[in-house]
């Protein structure tokens, strides 16, 4: 049993699922659905159409080259069965699973960076813009009140300045 890739978005095709489309010149292409078929009928452009894997990677959204990714590649060489490299393979693939897991998530975590401190610069700009409206109102009996102190202290000032004159001149 062998799952296929679609040709169009890369996603995967089960046995007994998909569409299969041959040319004239006995080139085989594998779709997932007939969304794809059509798209290629349409002569559209996978690196083109956002949803596909083949965007995704050609505009850096997802992890394009990594070493990982060689197991995957189709191998048409048959292979004896060896109970001992089936089980070395399985426990290999849980290995490798675990390690592309990894990367994608600090691969992940790398691109939201970016975005992170774009909207850091566009949520201080902002504030500084509307400043006025996080900035607690001074009601008029406060504004009041905090002229009476000003008044009463520099009342206080001119006093002593005064005490100290007429102390001066005694």
């Amino acid at each position: 049993m062998r799952i296929e890739k679609c040709y169009f978005c890369s996603s995967n095709i089960y046995p007994g699922h998909g569409i299969n489309f041959v040319r004239n010149d006995c080139k085989m292409f594998r779709f997932c659905r007939s969304k794809c078929h059509k798209a290629f009928k349409m002569k559209r452009n996978p690196r083109k159409v956002k949803w596909t894997k083949a965007f995704r990677k050609s505009h850096g959204k997802e992890l394009a080259i990594d070493s990982t990714f060689e197991l995957e590649k189709k191998r048409n060489v048959p292979v004896k069965y060896n109970r001992e490299l089936w089980q070395n393979t399985i426990h290999a693939m849980k290995r490798i699973q675990e390690i592309r897991s990894r990367r994608q998530n600090q691969f992940i975590k790398q691109r939201l960076k970016a975005g992170k401190k774009l909207e850091l610069k566009d949520d201080e700009k902002e504030v500084n813009q509307h400043i006025h409206l996080i900035e607690p109102r001074v009601t008029e009996e406060e504004m009041y009140n905090a002229a009476l102190n000003k008044t009463k202290e520099k009342l206080k000032e001119k006093q002593k300045v005064l005490e100290v004159e007429s102390m001066d001149m005694d």
